[in-house]
């Protein structure tokens, strides 16, 4: 048997194909001293979220053709520098009707990551473009 790639699904919007994608943006100062938190601990983070997100937002028609992709599902995942731009970015997006999970991780109360939900990637792109890819 010969397993190809499934072809990125596009949706409709406004009479043109748009690109589904889900943005996770993670805390990179928790990786570095004086946090220092294991590189598992903070991928963990990312996963918490997005799946949050995913569940959230489970009846929107962008999360359901997102997850129809399977293993074509795009996910970019950004670096806020620090708790502040983690919080900023949240605030900004509610201020902006736009769709997404502010993670805290409990009992301690950090905020540690933030999901989108699935959307076209040129709709909330813009909203991300001061984040760089996390490294």
């Amino acid at each position: 048997r010969i397993f190809l790639r499934a072809p990125t699904r596009a949706v409709p919007y406004g009479g043109m194909a748009a690109v589904l994608v889900q943005y996770v943006v993670l805390r990179g100062d928790l990786a570095r001293p004086p946090r220092s938190w294991p590189l598992g601990a903070v991928v963990a983070q990312g996963c918490h979220a997005a799946l949050a997100a995913v569940h959230g937002y489970r009846e929107h028609p962008d999360t359901g053709a997102y997850l129809q992709q399977g293993a074509a599902m795009t996910t970019v995942v950004l670096e806020a520098p620090d708790e502040d731009s983690l919080l900023d970015l949240a605030k900004s997006l509610k201020e902006k009707d736009v769709d997404h999970k502010l993670w805290v991780e409990n009992p301690e109360g950090i905020p540690t990551c933030l999901a989108l939900r699935p959307y076209p990637k040129n709709l909330v792109q813009p909203h991300l473009r001061n984040f760089k890819l996390l490294k």
